[in-house]
């Protein structure tokens, strides 16, 4: 479906996300950066779910009605984001920084990044927090099923289970490609100013 931009240029709604705060207003999300579709904000809406707190200059035309298209939203309930994030490749890497924590590569976006077993499976290691840490596939087939001690390596950094507040930290330094006028405000409001 297109819809019909201010200036005439037709304009693909999928373009169009809103970026979705919890109830205090900050995102549920900073990396990834908490987005939803226009179907699934219209739908919200509609359902009385959220908060409709700025707006883009599109407007959706239903059947008996027009809306305009929501750039960002508030729940209208608070939802919980936990203590502790999911143990999950993305998070692991975003702990990690997206580096090998043995040579300190930087891959960037991750895809060149295996994870490693400090503590070798073999040898009792956990598939946990406490023992999996981000490695280039050159530092992980070099470290084999070895500990870094017994392959002469060494940890740039201990890996610790984080907290959510931890990894939202983190995520914020890693801002998306694109950013809309409307959510600026609302990404950065609690952080700390100049001095």
């Amino acid at each position: 479906m297109l819809l019909s931009h201010s200036d005439t240029q037709e304009v693909s709604l999928d373009a169009c996300p809103a970026l979705v705060l919890n109830a205090d207003f900050k995102p549920l999300s900073y990396f990834p950066l908490s987005l939803w579709s226009w179907q699934d904000v219209i739908k919200a809406v509609y359902l009385e779910r959220v908060i409709v707190i700025e707006e883009y200059d599109r407007v959706v035309h239903a059947t008996s009605s027009e809306i305009r298209l929501p750039s960002v939203i508030s729940l209208k309930e608070y939802i919980s984001p936990g203590t502790y994030p999911n143990f999950t490749r993305f998070n692991l890497f975003l702990r990690d920084r997206f580096t090998c924590q043995y040579c300190g590569f930087n891959a960037g976006n991750g895809r060149e990044l295996t994870f490693d077993h400090v503590i070798p499976r073999r040898m009792g290691g956990k598939t946990c927090w406490e023992n999996i840490t981000s490695a280039c596939p050159s530092c992980n087939l070099k470290k084999g099923g070895r500990t870094p001690k017994g392959a002469g390596m060494h940890l740039l950094t201990k890996p610790v289970r984080p907290t959510v507040y931890g990894i939202q930290n983190i995520g914020r330094s890693y801002p998306p490609n694109y950013l809309h006028d409307s959510w600026r405000d609302f990404l950065y409001w609690d952080s700390e100013l100049d001095k």
